[in-house]
């Protein structure tokens, strides 16, 4: 629930018996949002709260922190928050099976098949026999791509022909760094981390994606809220949209912005500093609808090899899944 705009909106959904928190005085409609504090997305929503652009918009951002994805998905469908940060896969597959959820457009970046600086590997073939780590588990949307890739491109079973390791990301980061993995699959910020401390890409996931066809333009990660909240209140959905999109224009181009965010981002060192950097700017969406046809591609090739694992029973990209300008 949010806060109401006024009092009397207050008392009249008070007296309807609908429990919601209320500030006094408040005229901004506040947004719980569920996340990770330690994930990169505070990077965005400190920019949006530090230069007033959520109060610009009528709206209080309140992050809710949360120990993973899993638990904040959890409480949006509870009724819990009002806002996360997930994947429009999980979105659409939750919309087939009857949950009214939106997805707004927040980052297009993925990550990368790393290999230690003097691996003599080039190609995913040459890792035949070796043993990779992934982050995120065997239906990781990344994993799949690459397995796709290996697959048409280079007639490799990725999956059957190398040993994975399945861990969490942090857990990945450090046993690649120590040498124990030959490879590691994780999500973008480990992979600049991992760069920064010599380990290269031996390919990307957008590479991987673009060579199956699958456009790299498209989103992969958005805010996700109840299709309810669009219906009631078109003006708060469009709201967090727009605030949203304003701290993305300004870490786009201004370096200062950057250097207030560093306590946040936690990095060892510059190096640290400008691949995260680099990385975030890299995955900013460009602005203007989601490219509904390319969804429903990258969505055909995931359900081939994630299966009902990965999205269920779904066939189809259902509609009204991503938010889209014209949207009211």
């Amino acid at each position: 629930m949010f806060v109401a705009r006024n009092w009397a909106a207050a008392c009249a959904l008070a007296l309807a018996g609908i429990q919601f928190p209320t500030l006094a005085g408040a005229e901004e409609t506040t947004l719980r949002i569920a996340t990770q504090v330690a994930g990169t997305v505070n990077w965005e929503i400190s920019t949006i709260t530090s230069h007033g652009f959520d109060k610009a918009q009528g709206l209080k951002l309140e992050v809710q922190d949360v120990a993973a994805g899993p638990a904040a998905q959890l409480a949006l469908l509870a009724g819990e928050a009002d806002v996360i940060v997930s994947d429009w896969l999980w979105v659409a597959r939750e919309r087939a099976e009857g949950q009214d959820l939106v997805f707004i457009p927040y980052s297009r970046a993925v990550g990368a098949l790393h290999v230690p600086g003097d691996s003599p590997a080039r190609k995913l073939s040459d890792l035949a026999g070796k043993k990779i780590g992934v982050a995120g588990g065997p239906v990781d949307k990344s994993w799949l791509i690459l397995r796709a890739y290996a697959q048409k491109v280079e007639g490799f079973d990725l999956a059957g022909q190398t040993e994975q390791v399945f861990a969490a990301p942090p857990l990945v980061f450090e046993t690649a760094l120590s040498g124990e993995l030959d490879a590691a699959v994780n999500f973008w910020h480990f992979g600049a981390k991992m760069e920064a401390a010599g380990m290269r890409p031996l390919i990307t996931v957008a590479q991987a994606g673009a060579a199956l066809g699958l456009d790299p333009d498209t989103p992969l990660l958005g805010y996700v809220v109840q299709g309810k909240l669009l219906a009631e209140h078109p003006d708060v959905v469009q709201g967090l949209a727009a605030a949203s999109r304003q701290a993305k224009d300004l870490l786009a181009t201004d370096d200062k912005a950057w250097e207030d965010l560093r306590p946040l981002m936690k990095a060892k060192d510059d190096a640290q500093f400008e691949a995260l950097k680099a990385g975030f700017r890299a995955g900013i969406p460009e602005p203007g609808p989601v490219d509904e046809a390319a969804a429903a591609k990258m969505l055909e090739i995931m359900a081939s090899l994630g299966g009902e694992d990965l999205v269920g029973k779904m066939t189809t990209l259902p509609a009204g899944v991503f938010l889209q300008p014209s949207a009211k």
